[in-house]
C-alpha cells in the first residue's frame, strides 16, 4: 500500500504563536477605554482622560510649531526669536532673506555694513517708508486698519506699475488715503485730509481724479485678461469708483463727536436726505450742510448744541451754519418728520429762528 505524503500545513498553523505586546500605551485606570480617549492641554501641560477627566500626566511638552516672536521683548537689542516674522502681502518677493543684525556698541557692525551695501533693495525700502507714513497718519485721526491696509494696496498698485512719477510721494500717499476712506465708508474731506498731510487741497483734488482714472483703467486690462483666459470675474475684486461725499455719510461721525443720542444721530440723517431730496441746500458743500442739520435736529430733540460748538467739530464757521440753518427753518414744515417729535421726544417750538 502506498503512503499518502502529509497535508500540506493551513494557514492557520502558519500564523505566529501569540506574543505579549510590551509597547507602552497610557490609559485611563478609571475607563479603561481601548483605545484611550486622552485631551492633551498644551495651555496647562497636563494630559487629561476626555471621558471621565482624571489628569493622567503633568509638564507634557508642546511638540507643535512655535509661532511665537520674541521681537517685542527688546533685551540690549537682542532677538531670540525663532522663526521670524510672518510675510507681509503688500511686499514683493518671497522675504526669506537673512539680515545681519546691528546694535551700537555691539559686534557686527562691518557685516552690517557690507550686507546693507551689497544686498540693499530700494523699492522695498521705498515701499516700507510709504507704509509707515500711511500708517504714521491713519493712527494719528484714529482711522481703523482697514482703511490704512486699503490705502497701502492702492499705494503698492502705483508704485508696482511706475505711475505718476512727476507727482510727490506725499500728494499720492494723501490720495490713496482720501479714496480708501471713501472705499471703506468713512469719508474724509478734503480740508481734512489736507490737515492731515498738509498738502493743498487742490493738490489733492488733482491727484485723487488722476488716481481714480489710473485704478478704473487697471481694474478693466485685469477684467479684460480674466475673460479671455476664461475665469470668471469676482465682483469682489473689481476696482469700486467712489462716489461724492454726502452730508449723510458725515453724520455719525460728526454727532458721536458732539456726544449726541443714536436717535437724534437718525433723525440728522433723515434730515440730510430729506434736504438733499427737496435741494433745501442745494449748493451748500456737504460739511455745512452735515453741521446745520445737526444744529437744527439737537434743538428739536431736546440736546441743543451752539454753532460754536458744532463749528469745532465740522470744521466750518458758526456763521456759515447759522446761514445753512435759515433755509431748514424757512422749510421746516415740509422737513420735519411728525414721527420725530411724537410723545412728547421732540418740540418744534424750541427751533431758533436764526
Amino acid at each position: 500500500m502506498a503512503m499518502l505524503p502529509p497535508p500540506a500545513p493551513t494557514a492557520a498553523q502558519h500564523q505566529k504563536a501569540w506574543e505579549a505586546n510590551h509597547n507602552v500605551s497610557v490609559m485611563c485606570p478609571d475607563c479603561r477605554e481601548v483605545p484611550a480617549n486622552l485631551v492633551e492641554e498644551f495651555s496647562s501641560g497636563d494630559m487629561v482622560c476626555g471621558s471621565c477627566g482624571l489628569v493622567l500626566g503633568d509638564r507634557i511638552v508642546d511638540t507643535r510649531s512655535e509661532w511665537r516672536t520674541f521681537s517685542n521683548d527688546d533685551q540690549g537689542g537682542d532677538d531670540p526669536s525663532r522663526v521670524g516674522d510672518a510675510a507681509n502681502p503688500f511686499l514683493n518677493g518671497a522675504q526669506l532673506e537673512t539680515t545681519i543684525s546691528y546694535t551700537p556698541g555691539g559686534a557686527g557692525r562691518e557685516l552690517h555694513r557690507a550686507q546693507s551695501k551689497t544686498s540693499h533693495d530700494k523699492t522695498a525700502k521705498g515701499l516700507l517708508a510709504a507704509y509707515k507714513e500711511i500708517g504714521a497718519f491713519c493712527d494719528s485721526i484714529n482711522i481703523q486698519k482697514i482703511v490704512s491696509d486699503a490705502a497701502k494696496q492702492l499705494f503698492k498698485v502705483v508704485d508696482d506699475n511706475k505711475a505718476f512719477k512727476g507727482k510727490p510721494q506725499e500728494a499720492i500717499i494723501a490720495g490713496c488715503i482720501f479714496i480708501a476712506c471713501r472705499q471703506c465708508n468713512v469719508p474724509r474731506t478734503f480740508r481734512e485730509i489736507f490737515a492731515l498731510t498738509k498738502v493743498p487741497k487742490k493738490e489733492i483734488g488733482r491727484v485723487f481724479k488722476a488716481l481714480e482714472k489710473f485704478f478704473a483703467a487697471q481694474d478693466s486690462k485685469k477684467m479684460e485678461e480674466i475673460t479671455k483666459s476664461g475665469g470668471i470675474v469676482d465682483d469682489s475684486q473689481q476696482y469700486r469708483t467712489t462716489s461724492s461725499t454726502k452730508a449723510h455719510d458725515l453724520m455719525i461721525r460728526y454727532c458721536n463727536n458732539l456726544n449726541l443720542s443714536q436717535n437724534c444721530t437718525t433723525i440728522a440723517q433723515e434730515l440730510a436726505s430729506r434736504a438733499a431730496n427737496t435741494g433745501t441746500l442745494a449748493g451748500r458743500s456737504p460739511i455745512s450742510s452735515a453741521a446745520a442739520c445737526i444744529y437744527m435736529v439737537s434743538y428739536l430733540m431736546k440736546q441743543p448744541k451752539t454753532a460754536k460748538e458744532i463749528s469745532g467739530v465740522a470744521g466750518v464757521s458758526d456763521g456759515t451754519i447759522r446761514n445753512a440753518y435759515k433755509h431748514l427753518y424757512n422749510d421746516r414744515a415740509k422737513l420735519i418728520d411728525p414721527k420725530w417729535i411724537e410723545n412728547g421726544k421732540g418740540d418744534i417750538s424750541l427751533l431758533p429762528s436764526s
